[in-house]
């Protein structure tokens, strides 16, 4: 048995077809190693290759042209045993190694500068993602982010992030994720939320949201320092962590899954955010403000904009302005539904 008869790829073939040509070779006593099944780039091509690879068949020195079965006991010993056995050693090297950085982080603490530890700690680039790294590695229950942004990373970057979150959901750990409405656009976005929901993680969007905040086990929090995004501020008050839960929690009940493309979810969602855009232009954001409120690029909320004065009727944003006071309305939400203007 080699390495390579070990490694995931040829598990994968022995679930596809493998077992299936085991369970045929067996019925029949045998096939021959002309079957038309098993010829190259044949049904079972692949899947003979790696049982011949596990030693699951051979060839009968009395039938040299014909493949026969061989008892899986004896094969599961000598693939199995060995991962066990590593598996063993690898759990005792690793708890040696948490005591070795314990005993580090023991001696760090005692000469760690002010801004580095206690109930509010300020972690700086390029510190941050390594720290971040740290707790997610740690998380044992629950995992809640806010992703204000609309883009992720791509390629290899969004690969490793859907490798991290799968892993942590596989350890039995709750992972949800808040992004806005508009995330709903990006392609990378949507890649990452079907990974991460086929492994049983909860993604919702909102209208608008606070900015980028990550809650681990209810005991830590991370989020932005006002220096800027060079700088991460780590929350430890319980008591103060408790309240940026019950914020996330209120947040996350008007939140709508990510998942969900009814007709309904999607009308409702279109509402809110021309909502949102009519609050941003009552309370006089700028464009480039009010675009990163809603989580959008200038060029998407300018069409907001315009669709806004179709609606209106209207050809300039003072008109538009005008038309929205005239309506009588200084809050573009009555009774949880969105201001409407004329219609042409």
């Amino acid at each position: 048995m080699t390495d390579e008869g070990r490694t995931p790829r040829t598990r994968a073939l022995l679930e596809a077809k493998g077992i299936e040509l085991f369970e045929l070779i067996a019925d029949h006593g045998g096939i021959s190693t002309s079957d038309p099944r098993i010829s190259e780039d044949d049904e079972f091509a692949e899947a003979l290759s790696a049982l011949a690879e596990l030693g699951l068949v051979r060839n009968p020195e009395d039938a040299p042209d014909t493949w026969v079965t061989v008892d899986p006991a004896t094969v599961q010993a000598r693939v199995v045993t060995p991962m066990t056995q590593e598996g063993v050693r690898l759990l005792q090297e690793s708890a040696e190694w948490a005591n070795d950085f314990a005993a580090l982080r023991n001696a760090w603490r005692r000469s760690a500068p002010a801004d580095q530890q206690g109930p509010f700690a300020y972690v700086h680039s390029p510190a941050i993602q390594p720290f971040i790294d740290s707790l997610v590695a740690e998380c044992e229950n629950e995992m809640l982010t806010a992703q204000p942004q609309t883009r992720r990373d791509t390629g290899s970057k969004l690969a490793a992030a859907i490798e991290k979150d799968t892993a942590l959901l596989e350890r039995g750990v709750r992972v949800c994720t808040l992004y806005q409405h508009a995330a709903r656009r990006n392609s990378a976005t949507r890649e990452y939320v079907a990974a991460v929901s086929r492994a049983g993680g909860e993604v919702r969007t909102l209208d608008e949201f606070f900015n980028r905040m990550m809650i681990f086990d209810r005991r830590i929090a991370v989020i932005p320092s006002p220096d800027g995004v060079d700088t991460a501020l780590a929350i430890r008050e319980p008591s103060v962590v408790a309240y940026l839960v019950d914020v996330y929690e209120r947040a996350w009940e008007r939140a709508r899954p990510f998942s969900s493309s009814d007709s309904s979810t999607l009308r409702d969602i279109a509402d809110e955010q021309r909502a949102m855009t009519l609050r941003m232009l009552i309370e006089g954001h700028s464009d480039p403000a009010a675009s990163k409120r809603l989580g959008v690029s200038p060029r998407t909320y300018a069409g907001y904009v315009s669709d806004l004065k179709e609606e209106f009727d209207v050809d300039t944003r003072f008109q538009l302005g005008y038309e929205i006071g005239r309506s009588g309305k200084d809050d573009p939400m009555t009774d949880g539904q969105a201001v409407r203007g004329p219609r042409k």
